[in-house]
């Protein structure tokens, strides 16, 4: 903590199994041990001691308790790490983002960072001006100085439009808002005061990113008595009016680059360096000049021209000078106009469909359409017409304008004639006439406010459509009215349509092409009839479609990378085929409640390391097959209500490290002499039939199991349990800490003793690894 006030370091808390409210008042176990530790030290160590760990309490850390998979904890914990590592830009790199320092200058009187006030600051210019960088720059300058740090990129994107719940979108903003900044993914928002319950003892650094609506800014920073002392909510917008509604009076406007600075932007990515080669100074300053001095603009055009001789910059010239007198679409369609045919016709799927999705997802979709995908998403990137960031293909909104308007001027009043469509009238216009459409379409993008009835023949004359993604913003659920649908396009590569209202995808349908489906909270009861072949699949994600009863012949799946069936309530079993699945790595199936067991095939995946059947309530036993996976380290059996015992087999599995069962209600007793060396966590609590003690390990060093019958442990296991939490009233098992003398300084050992009521409740007894 030290090294956090005199040094700027960041500190990053994890508290692995305990309360930080112990922490900070030093009670329960946490506060034992700590007045053990104290026996014998000065009175000045231990109030240091007692300060920083007060300090310490009050940052926002990671909770052991609020994760049911700790590998998923402890890979969060790595991936932030690595995103701070990534995001931090040290001062000596100020020279290269071009005039960052003079921004930095100018924003002090408005940042006040020495102030203990709170203050919300407006970042406010044009789109491509650098709002966006100015504000990724000062987040990566100053975060190590706040408890919580969120940057929300592109709100705007994110919010519904049109909007027709305006609640309940401004709590979806809020529930991913608070998500982020406390790295949770369950968080429960029911009203909008939970920020403010949430942060308002926080010092807190926000960026709200490209924000469009005033009630955007009142779902996530309505109010500065939201927020901590010392707290900075940064906003960005081109809209200034924004920032006068919601009472922003500290406005940064951002203008445009000096001469000198826009000539080094553009030398930057045409030379890699911030003035001309010997030679091109007068055409890099007419450069410069024809462009108009917008960031956005010199760098794509800068990289444009990157690696041409003088020649061909002085034979570019006139194209660049006819440019409509400096419009920026006009001046950035000369980077497009100098693409290949391929390299365009990429750069417009990705601005009419693939922005923002996973590169990855990108490549095995396009894979067939592009020969070398993905060097061609590399001339892109060098060329500054996309970017990727968090494993994700970014385009900046006025490259995306741009080609959406290519693609509108195909067939300025035939949408339907156009090669994608993307306005969500156009879209709404030829879903409702079947006789809108033709052979040209191969993508359709529309996230759905309103309700919609699509006509049974909507893709009869789009047989050549690729991507489909028919979403509905959370604000309209089950906005699709489909009595029926005769056929879907043979050609679909990839389908994404969440609440898909059908009970069957048409029998006609040939999925032999697709790579991906995502249909969550669909009214499926099946995906589709007879057998199919989908060799090509890799993703196939339905979760909580709630009517779901089976699963079609998967088989042919032979590359299938993810099954996700999450809260499939409906489906009682999983076909045989899932253990032949030697590419699957992912197979989500928590919450299926209904399930009443697993094929015995699924021994065969034995590369699988974690298997997760939390909730899982009417599994009654697993197969014996399920030995045969030898590399398995994790098991979560949670809340497998009906679940009565497990198999013999399960002693083969000697990587085994984790194995949960809480909640495991009709469980009596383990299989005897079996013998799992690697296990270290064992968690059994709330098993109320479990009556012996399982004598499966002597490695366990964290067992729990409160709410069990366990009335004796074994005591070989005592030199090795860290923490047991046993709920027998009546136990007369002894805790074998040290009892020694502690000192004043750390108040009396009486004073963390249970009250009788406790008592009567559950014992916490810990066995200290010897």
């Amino acid at each position: 903590m030290k090294c956090r006030e005199e040094l700027g370091q960041t500190v990053m808390v994890v508290f692995y199994k305990v309360d930080p409210s112990d922490v900070k008042k030093l009670t329960g176990y946490f506060g034992k041990v700590f007045r053990q530790t104290c026996v014998g030290k000065s009175k000045e160590d231990i109030g240091r001691w007692k300060e920083t760990l007060a300090s310490v309490s009050t940052v926002a850390g990671y909770h052991s308790r609020n994760w049911d998979n700790e590998a998923a904890m402890i890979e969060q914990i790595a991936t932030d790490v690595s995103n701070k590592l990534i995001n931090y830009v040290p001062s000596s790199d100020f020279e290269s983002l071009v005039g960052m320092r003079a921004h930095m200058e100018k924003m002090e009187p408005l940042l006040r960072l020495d102030s203990d006030e709170v203050r919300m600051i407006g970042i406010w210019g044009p789109s491509g001006i650098g709002k966006s960088t100015i504000a990724r720059f000062l987040f990566n300058q100053h975060s190590h100085g706040f408890q919580l740090i969120v940057y929300m990129e592109n709100i705007k994107r994110g919010y519904p439009r049109p909007c027709f719940d305006k609640y309940s979108a401004q709590l979806q903003l809020q529930k991913e808002f608070l998500s982020r900044i406390f790295n949770q993914e369950d968080v429960i928002i029911r009203h909008l005061g939970v920020v403010q319950d949430r942060l308002k003892d926080k010092k807190v650094l926000v960026v709200l990113d490209d924000v469009d609506k005033s009630a955007q800014l009142v779902a996530l920073a309505k109010e500065l008595s939201w927020f901590g002392p010392g707290s900075r909510i940064i906003v960005t917008t081109q809209d200034k009016k924004v920032l006068n509604v919601h009472g922003i009076n500290h406005i940064y406007e951002v203008g445009f680059p000096h001469d000198d600075e826009a000539l080094k932007i553009l030398c930057i990515n045409a030379f890699g360096q911030q003035s001309p080669y010997d030679g091109f100074w007068d055409l890099a300053r007419e450069v410069t000049k024809l462009v108009g001095k917008l960031p956005l603009g010199l760098s794509v055009v800068g990289s444009y021209f990157k690696g041409l001789s003088k020649e061909e910059w002085e034979y570019e010239l006139p194209r660049l000078r006819t440019r409509l007198d400096g419009d920026i679409e006009s001046i950035l369609k000369l980077s497009y106009d100098a693409l290949c045919n391929d390299d365009q016709a990429l750069f417009l799927h990705i601005a009419c469909f693939f922005k923002g999705m996973a590169i990855r997802v990108v490549e095995e979709c396009l894979a067939d359409n592009f020969v070398g995908i993905k060097g061609r998403l590399r001339v892109l990137a060098e060329k500054s017409l996309i970017s990727v960031q968090s494993g994700c293909i970014e385009m900046h909104d006025l490259l995306a304008h741009l080609g959406k308007e290519i693609v509108r001027k195909q067939f300025p009043n035939e949408p339907g004639q156009r090669q994608f469509l993307v306005d969500d009238e156009d879209i709404c216009q030829v879903l409702r006439d079947g006789a809108l459409g033709s052979r040209s379409v191969i993508g359709i993008d529309i996230k759905l406010g309103k309700e919609l009835k699509v006509s049974d023949r909507a893709f009869e004359r789009m047989s050549n459509v690729q991507f489909l993604n028919l979403s509905c913003d959370f604000s309209h659920r089950s906005p699709y009215v489909l009595e029926s649908l005769n056929c879907l396009p043979q050609a679909l590569k990839l389908l994404d349509w969440t609440d898909f209202p059908m009970a069957c995808l048409p029998s006609s349908f040939n999925p032999e092409f697709l790579v991906a489906i995502n249909m969550s909270f669909s009214k499926l009861e099946k995906l589709w009839e007879g057998n199919k072949t989908i060799r090509n699949l890799k993703l196939l994600k339905l979760t909580e479609s709630e009517n779901l009863k089976e699963l079609p012949d998967l088989s042919t799946a032979i590359n299938l990378r993810k099954l996700d069936l999450w809260c499939c309530s409906s489906l009682v079993e999983l076909p045989s085929f899932i253990g032949n699945m030697t590419n699957l790595m992912e197979l989500c199936i928590i919450g299926c409640s209904s399930l009443v067991e697993l094929p015995s095939s699924i021994g065969n995946m034995t590369h699988f390391e974690e298997l997760n059947l939390n909730r899982c309530s009417s599994l009654v036993e697993l197969p014996s097959s399920i030995g045969n996976l030898t590399n398995l380290q994790n098991l979560y059996l949670n809340e497998c209500s009906s679940l009565e015992k497990l198999p013999s087999s399960i002693g083969n599995l000697h990587c085994l490290q984790r194995l949960q069962m809480k909640g495991c209600l009709k469980l009596k007793a383990f299989p005897i002499n079996i013998k799992l060396e690697s296990l270290w966590e064992l968690d059994l609590s709330d098993c109320s039939s479990l009556k012996s003690f399982p004598d499966i390990s002597t490695n366990i060093v964290d067992l729990k199991i409160n709410g069990t019958a366990i009335e004796e442990i074994p005591p070989s296991f005592r030199t090795s349990i860290k923490e047991c939490r046993l709920s027998t009233p009546e136990s007369d098992w002894e805790s074998e800490e040290c009892d020694s003398q502690e000192s004043d300084e750390c108040g009396s050992p009486e004073s963390d003793a249970p009250s009788s009521q406790e008592k009567n409740k559950s014992h916490f007894l810990f066995f200290q690894k010897l």
